[in-house]
């Protein structure tokens, strides 16, 4: 460890360093337990002491996994590009996951032939989700609510993907995504469920329907879709879910009992979600977004967004592209020996774990 803190200062701007590492397991030696669990404290540490954009952050083998297998070389590929930019201070756990031929992978279209769909993609990090997994190759499928029709058209002819107006919390939601998916392009191999709102209140002034409705989009929602996909079959082959959780949703967040609630209930789901996709060979994640500068957190009084913005060890908010990124390389071929994880997009916020 003494030999990665002499050679920080020869550290550039926008570095990076990545630790790789076993995972502790119930079978180990105290000593083996103590080390494996050391390397967490140790790199969560560095990420504070960092400077000028370098981020930390690691790789955690699990099972037979190992440093040369390709979803491990995925997983560093992207905390050492650029793309990982607010992602700081983080852990990922990889293991050996179903059979991945990287041979002659096409690493700047790494979701060619694959067919996503985005959901409350009109605006914000919906959109840019969208343009990113567009770039990567995909047909995108954007989805939003009626009433955004207009920005998601846009959205939809901006990249060459289709627009399906449609309420996330109808019953019907899962079944008509899937026949507009199929019928369009054939299949249905990404979900991004990104649609959420907020309707922040302390609990002792907020009204049953600002958490019911926020519980049902956030939340109920994508166990409604999901749900519906794996009962009738509908994933193509290799199949991955990202899910958007939070950070509110691990450290709790003052007047936000309704929202933290709802994506905690996210966090949950997807690591219950995860066996069950790799039942059919896929993958379900969760991503966590600190603050992001969005239209949603705009609306956020001007002294608790400046004090968001720099409750970071990067000292700055995140851009929608951060968390688009992250999903991106979760919803890619590459990370099918990473399940039931969940990755904080938050330039390694101080509040939480």
């Amino acid at each position: 460890m003494l030999a990665v803190g002499a050679n920080l200062r020869r550290l550039a701007a926008g570095g990076r360093v990545v630790t790789i590492s076993h995972a502790a397991t119930d079978g180990d030696t105290p000593t083996v337990a103590a080390t494996r669990h050391g390397v967490t404290g140790f790199l969560r540490s560095l990420a504070k002491e960092l400077r000028k954009g370098a981020t930390a952050n690691g790789i955690q083998l699990t099972s037979d996994a190992r440093p040369t297998d390709p979803a491990a070389l995925a997983a560093l590929h992207f905390f050492l590009s650029g793309k990982s930019a607010f992602v700081d201070g983080q852990l990922i756990e990889v293991g050996d996951g179903p059979a991945w031929d990287a041979t002659g992978f096409d690493w700047s279209r790494p979701l060619a032939d694959r067919v996503a769909v985005v959901t409350g993609a009109a605006r914000g990090i919906g959109a840019e989700v969208a343009r990113t997994l567009a770039r990567d190759g995909a047909k995108v499928v954007v989805v939003d609510v009626p009433a955004a029709g207009e920005q998601l058209a846009a959205v939809a002819n901006e990249i060459g993907g289709t627009a399906l107006q449609l309420d996330v919390t109808a019953d019907d939601a899962g079944a008509r995504i899937l026949e507009h998916a199929r019928a369009r392009h054939g299949g249905l191999h990404v979900l991004v469920h990104n649609a959420g709102i907020l309707r922040d209140k302390l609990l002792a002034n907020m009204k049953p329907a600002q958490w019911d409705s926020v519980v049902a989009v956030n939340l109920a929602a994508q166990l409604r879709i999901t749900e519906h996909l794996l009962e009738v079959g509908g994933f193509s082959d290799a199949p991955h879910i990202v899910s958007l959780a939070s950070t509110s949703g691990i450290a709790g967040n003052r007047g936000q009992t309704n929202y933290g609630f709802s994506k905690a209930g996210v966090i949950g789901h997807t690591r219950a979600t995860a066996p069950l996709m790799a039942a059919i060979g896929g993958t379900a994640n969760a991503v966590a977004p600190g603050f992001i500068e969005t239209d949603m957190t705009a609306s956020i009084p001007l002294v608790p967004r400046q004090v968001a913005r720099r409750a970071s060890s990067l000292q700055q908010g995140g851009q929608p592209i951060d968390v688009a990124e992250a999903i991106a390389f979760l919803a890619s071929p590459g990370s099918t020996g990473i399940t039931g994880q969940v990755l904080r997009v938050c330039g390694q916020n101080l509040v939480g774990r």
